[in-house]
């Protein structure tokens, strides 16, 4: 009934192109809190079969639901990002501390719908428009996952499209593609959260190797462990590092660990118990506090610069890409940006917006995967029974 143009097919790509009847169809509605879809089959021609498409723009929407910042962004293969929106859990968890698991989930499901209604109206499309939906399949959150998979997945059978699972860590190593100054592959990346610490060498999408990892505590994790002995308010690492600046950096002399190993790893235990009992020993501590912040951070940039730097140099590349959450501590991005142009090479990051969690770069990692046909951290799924992997190690099958 509607003419569809195809390119030539490529393996593990897949996408049907579909036609509203009229620009303005009713595809979808937003009643409250319920998304409902009125008359799909009519609003959608459907195709005998998937038809390969590979020379227009692809419009993927990214839906990021790990842990506990719910996050929707539609991104065009050929326009870049359009729209976006997150909403974060801070104020949920505020007074327990740290995230709980349930309460997550069940913000994820109240938020969700509503965001991705909002980013429809910003980017001024309407569901039928969508070619794709990526979200984020692990690891996270068991039940935050299930939420971003099971919407993602019924969109993706309501509009017959693909759907297509990301892993989390793969979307922060890609974050930095959407600055207007983007990294050219190959790169290192310094992929720095809560929860994870590594350096990766990326040669393109799919294409990732491990260069070194922490033996223990992520960066962010000493950051929000180190922030609750000071007694500071959840979230942890943003409040040490804002009360890091009105302190003497120099007052303790902190361990740098595993600074003059002969690897790539880290290890942040061992400081975190440095100042414990820095801690216990001063007295009172009110007055020692942003010292014991300055001093602490100041260990942990300095670990995080030096092992970058010979990251570089063992694989002769002279571009780094910084991600993930401790990416936004400004302290880390100035000794970068020094140790940079006193050696001789690139640092990126990605916009402050997009160093926590996001759903830009799902929608971002997803666009490229089927542009680029790679396969390597994404699977496309031609049905949609979906799982989640709450542990999944970046370049596991």
């Amino acid at each position: 009934m509607h003419p569809v143009r195809a390119g030539a097919p490529r393996a593990g790509i897949w996408r049907v192109r579909r036609h509203c009847r009229a620009a303005t169809h009713p595809v979808a509605i937003f009643r409250g809190a319920r998304f409902g879809w009125r008359d799909v089959s009519a609003a959608l021609t459907p195709l005998a079969s998937p038809t390969f498409l590979t020379d227009e723009p692809m419009l993927v929407l990214g839906l990021e639901t790990s842990c506990d910042e719910t996050g929707v962004a539609l991104y065009d293969s050929q326009a870049g990002l359009l729209a976006h929106a997150l909403h974060s859990q801070v104020e949920l968890h505020h007074d327990y501390g740290g995230v709980v698991p349930e309460l997550a989930s069940r913000d994820h499901i109240r938020r969700l719908l509503p965001l991705l209604v909002r980013v429809l109206a910003q980017a001024g499309r309407t569901p039928c428009a969508i070619d794709a939906i990526a979200y984020t399949e692990g690891p996270g959150l068991a039940g935050a996952l299930l939420v971003g998979a099971g919407i993602a997945n019924a969109l993706a059978y309501g509009l017959s499209v693909p759907a297509i699972a990301i892993h989390h860590l793969e979307g922060h190593l890609l974050s930095p593609l959407l600055a207007p100054a983007a990294p050219r592959f190959p790169f290192v990346a310094l992929l720095v959260s809560g929860g994870h610490t590594q350096l990766m060498r990326v040669d393109g999408v799919g294409r990732y190797a491990l260069l070194g990892e922490t033996q223990d505590d992520a960066a962010g994790e000493a950051f929000d462990k180190t922030a609750k002995l000071l007694g500071l308010p959840y979230p942890g690492g943003p409040a040490l590092a804002a009360l890091a600046q009105r302190g003497n950096a120099a007052r303790y002399p902190f361990p740098r660990p595993m600074l003059n190993s002969n690897d790539l790893d880290f290890s942040f235990s061992g400081l975190k118990t440095a100042v414990l009992l820095a801690c216990r020993s001063a007295s009172p501590l009110e007055e020692h506090r942003a010292d014991i912040a300055a001093s602490f951070q100041e260990a942990v940039v300095e670990v995080l610069c030096a092992k970058c730097l010979r990251a570089l140099e063992a694989t002769g590349l002279d571009a780094l890409v910084v991600a993930g959450g401790v990416g936004a501590n400004l302290t880390l991005r100035a000794s970068l940006d020094t140790s940079a142009a006193r050696n001789g090479f690139r640092v990126f990051y990605p916009p402050l917006e997009f160093c926590t969690d996001n759903g830009a770069m799902i929608a971002l990692a997803g666009a490229l995967h089927l542009t680029q046909d790679a396969g390597a951290g994404a699977g496309e799924r031609r049905g949609y029974g979906f799982g989640v992997r709450p542990r999944w190690e970046l370049g596991q099958p």
